[in-house]
């Protein structure tokens, strides 16, 4: 189960792959899709979490920076 590590609220766009950077903070890329390349990560909002080793950080359907525990040693 995931719990919420920061509330952004973010609005996700078609076409873009949302993540948390190695920085704590919210960057989207362009998808690669039928040939074309993907584009640059941009940020999108700066929000500093520190992450914690054995722990999925991600952007969930909200918006929101979530984490979730690695089912890995």
């Amino acid at each position: 189960m995931a719990q919420k590590v920061a509330k952004v609220g973010i609005k996700k766009e078609d076409g873009y792959l949302y993540f948390v950077d190695k920085n704590g903070d919210i960057s989207r890329a362009k998808m690669a899709r039928g040939g074309k390349k993907g584009g640059k990560p941009q940020k999108v909002a700066k929000v500093g979490i520190k992450k914690e080793v054995g722990y999925l950080y991600f952007v969930d359907k909200n918006g929101d920076i979530s984490r979730a525990k690695m089912a890995r040693n």
